[in-house]
């Protein structure tokens, strides 16, 4: 007896193929719905690529606003303008003397930025000269670019007009460059300090002159800090100085920085202030002569009739005191002084607090 085993059969290849195909791209969809991808649109703004940022101006999407928002915007000290301004005529006329040379002096721009920020920026080689405001017990930064440098140290050893300085990158600077800048450092510093004088006066005295930045850290980088750039023309030559102050520093004269001008009184009128100071003389305030005080109880002021006697715990030559609104001033003695009765002060008491209650005395 012989037997036979069929298997069954397998559908057609092609239509597996098909079915894969269409469960796969069933699930691709699925997929994309619960975890949407980003085009490339998406991503070019994600990053801050959008080509209309580009050409309209400063890309405010993405990650480079996140980046940005560390470039906060600090508040504007007006006084400080002017003073940076009567910095740089003042300049102007010091270093003609100290150069014997036609010099201007010129400032470029203020503002404000990260003090770790400035220091990654700071173009070398160059010079950075730490100074102390005495005063105000806080430290400033001098910037001397290189151009400026190799032009003070042309100017003052005689160099010929007509001719730019002669430039050697790539070496250390010479006592004598670093002696010559220290001296248009103190300058400068110098001319700070007459700078300031109208508004507060402070020594900026200098303290070192250094070639690394890393060695001029005078603040947290994350401190914000006050730039001014100043820009000095010696007819064919010059260069950069940058002033720059933490805001650590111009703490204790804040109040007088934010003035928008000389002497402005933030809201005060004096002439307010002097009328209200003479109307205080006509003021009526009401003066008690307290010879003794007694807590009674309640009963006891209940049966009080007429003819009844209060007996008080002082003598007859005791002193009072003298109170205006619960608050003890003078101890007094009592008098006569014609036909009233009067009160002579005989010492001044210490200034308390006012007595609880404040209550009338007999």
């Amino acid at each position: 007896m012989s037997g036979s085993t069929e298997t069954p059969e397998t559908p057609d290849t092609p239509e597996s193929d098909e079915d894969l195909a269409a469960a796969w791209a069933a699930a691709t969809e699925t997929g994309i719905e619960g975890n949407r991808i980003l085009n490339q649109a998406e991503i070019d703004s994600l990053l801050g690529f959008d080509d209309d940022a580009g050409a309209g101006g400063e890309a405010n999407n993405g990650i480079q606003r996140i980046i940005n928002s560390g470039l906060v915007s600090y508040e504007r000290l007006p006084m400080l303008e002017i003073v940076f301004d009567r910095l740089v005529r003042i300049l102007s006329t010091s270093l003609r003397n100290f150069t014997s040379d036609n010099v201007e002096v010129s400032i470029d721009n203020i503002l404000s930025l990260r003090f770790g920020d400035y220091l990654n920026s700071i173009p070398l080689p160059a010079m950075l000269a730490v100074f102390k405001a005495e005063e105000w017990d806080n430290y400033g930064l001098v910037v001397v670019d290189s151009a400026m440098i190799y032009s003070i140290v042309d100017v003052l050893l005689g160099g010929r007009r007509g001719t730019a300085p002669m430039r050697i990158e790539g070496r250390p600077y010479t006592t004598i460059e670093r002696s010559l800048v220290e001296r248009l450092i103190h300058v400068v510093l110098a001319d700070l300090s007459t700078s300031f004088d109208p508004l507060c006066p402070v020594t900026f005295r200098f303290e070192r002159l250094e070639i690394n930045p890393r060695f001029a850290a005078i603040s947290r980088t994350s401190n914000a800090a006050v730039l001014a750039r100043l820009r000095v023309d010696m007819e064919d030559r010059g260069g950069r100085m940058e002033l720059l102050l933490p805001y650590a520093t111009l703490e204790p004269v804040r109040e007088l920085l934010l003035q928008q001008f000389m002497g402005e009184k933030f809201g005060r009128d004096s002439i307010w202030e002097s009328h209200l100071a003479e109307e205080l003389w006509y003021t009526e305030v009401e003066l008690e002569a307290v010879l003794d005080e007694q807590v009674v109880p309640l009963p006891d002021v209940l049966n009080l009739k007429v003819g009844s006697v209060l007996p008080l715990n002082v003598g007859p030559g005791a002193l009072v005191k003298l109170r205006c609104g619960g608050r003890p001033l003078f101890e007094a003695q009592v008098g006569r002084r014609k036909s009233r009765v009067a009160v002579r002060i005989e010492r001044e008491l210490p200034h308390a607090a006012p007595e609880p209650g404040g209550g009338r005395g007999a």
